[in-house]
């Protein structure tokens, strides 16, 4: 009996020390397999392409109704963008014709390089750029990309020049509607800094999928280019082609902030090359606070756009998840826009008319996507246009009325005043006269940096 006993203990010990054997070996293949934790994209600029149904407001300019400065002149005196839907004749972007900034992207590209010039808001160490065919019914080739720290004009900064890959190989083709991120390449990107982006498109490619209203000037050379210091004989466009985002890796703290809107928030009004819109101010307000230096700021205003109707592209609602959601790294969206539906909706005789209603119950909308995929909402007030062809009474009725739900409706996460940061306090339906472009509906440099102002840093330390 005792034998027995001393066999089935000694059966028992050797099951348990197989038991801890074989539990051993599992923890050391776990060990050996672990993964390290994801990357951590966050966009730290991107900008958003126009896509449907286009028409010329305001004789031809793209943006709000209303007066319009000088023909073919921005407030600051520099040649003014105009919208993709007037391209320019083909000859306009051949290069070597001493040709200063065209209005408009060109009509098409054709064994031409195209250097670009982007402002990161945070920066980082590894980037990638996304490229987007989204306007074209054609395939996109693109022989060659190449992504440097900017110097003075096209110039870029020696030593600084990357090659940018797809999937291991220096060319690509974009399906229509596709967008492509390039390969992840090391770069030190600084905040703040500006970017060349240069692409080489070696065949015919129809209309450029594009964001007119660039407010950098980009430049145009025939043949391939990409590795060269400075751009030679270029031809000028105020346009960004094919490119709408550059990502970087980031700390886990990191997030981005997107400004949903329209020309204003575009920076039609501000001083070209200078990054003084709104969004690039309020992105170095953020950048000086400690607290919130990890935040990016990224700016998809598309002059001319509503929030309800297609007209300059498709509506805010239409493009909420190309714009906001395709985003990575967002966690607050900012929503400044409505002006235009209460332009060119909110007159008395309009066959399409608006109400107050129709443009709180689309905020509403915008609200409960965005709280859906954990994203806070910023709800902007609507600056005034008195003086504009189409500031009438009716249509600042509506517009109080919205901006006062904006402020008591308690609908979004945070309120900022616009409108009571531009316009003039004695005659509150008209913008203050320091802050008036010209237009007296597009805001100046000196304005914009008001409205990033009247931002409270502390609702992004939430």
């Amino acid at each position: 009996m005792e034998s027995f006993r001393s066999l089935v203990t000694s059966g028992e010990a050797k099951l348990l020390l197989l038991c801890l054997t074989a539990l051993s070996v599992i923890q050391h293949a776990q060990a050996q397999v672990r993964v390290s934790p994801p990357e951590h994209w966050v966009s730290t600029w991107a900008t958003s392409q126009p896509i449907g149904p286009t028409t010329t407001l305001g004789g031809g300019r793209g943006g709000p109704p209303g007066p319009q400065p000088q023909p073919g002149v921005t407030p600051s005196g520099s040649p003014a963008p105009t919208p993709v839907q007037a391209p320019s004749a083909p000859s306009s972007a051949q290069p070597g014709r001493g040709r200063g900034p065209q209005m408009n992207a060109p009509a098409t590209i054709n064994d031409q390089t195209v250097r670009m010039v982007v402002h990161a808001s945070i920066g980082g160490s590894r980037i990638r750029l996304e490229f987007s065919n989204a306007l074209n019914g054609a395939p996109l080739e693109i022989g060659a990309a190449r992504v440097a720290l900017s110097n003075k004009n096209s110039a870029i900064v020696p030593g600084t020049d990357r090659s940018l890959t797809f999937s291991g190989k220096t060319s690509c083709v974009l399906g229509p509607g596709v967008l492509l991120y390039s390969d992840p390449v090391s770069l030190d990107v600084p905040a703040f800094s500006d970017l060349a982006v240069s692409i080489y498109l070696p065949k015919d490619t129809g209309p450029p999928t594009n964001h007119s209203l660039g407010m950098h000037t980009a430049q145009i050379s025939k043949g391939d280019t990409t590795t060269q210091t400075v751009m030679p004989e270029p031809v000028l466009t105020r346009a960004y082609l094919w490119l709408s985002a550059v990502d970087v890796i980031a700390p886990t703290d990191a997030f981005a902030v997107v400004a949903l809107g329209d020309s204003i928030t575009d920076g039609q009004g501000t001083t070209v090359d200078a990054n003084l819109n709104w969004t690039a101010v309020l992105a170095k307000r953020l950048a000086a606070n400690k607290a919130t230096a990890h935040v990016a700021v990224l700016n998809q205003g598309v002059a001319g756009n509503q929030v309800l109707r297609d007209l300059a592209g498709v509506s805010a609602l239409a493009r909420f998840d190309r714009d906001v959601l395709s985003r990575p790294g967002v966690k607050w969206l900012v929503v400044f826009e409505g002006i235009n539906d209460i332009s060119l909706h909110g007159q008395p005789d309009s066959a399409d008319p608006l109400t107050s209603e129709d443009l709180i119950a689309a905020y509403r909308q915008l609200i409960a996507r965005a709280h859906t995929y954990g994203i806070r909402v910023v709800g902007a007030t609507i600056g005034p246009q008195e003086g504009t062809r189409l500031g009438t009474p009716n249509a600042d009725a509506i517009r109080n009325a919205t901006n006062q739900w904006i402020r008591t409706g308690g609908a979004f996460d945070a309120v900022v005043d616009l409108d009571a940061a531009v316009r003039d306090p004695g005659h509150p339906s008209r913008l203050r006269s320091d802050f008036d472009s010209g237009d007296h509906i597009h805001i100046n440099d000196p304005g914009n940096q008001a409205m990033a102002n009247a931002f409270d840093l502390a609702i992004f330390k939430k």
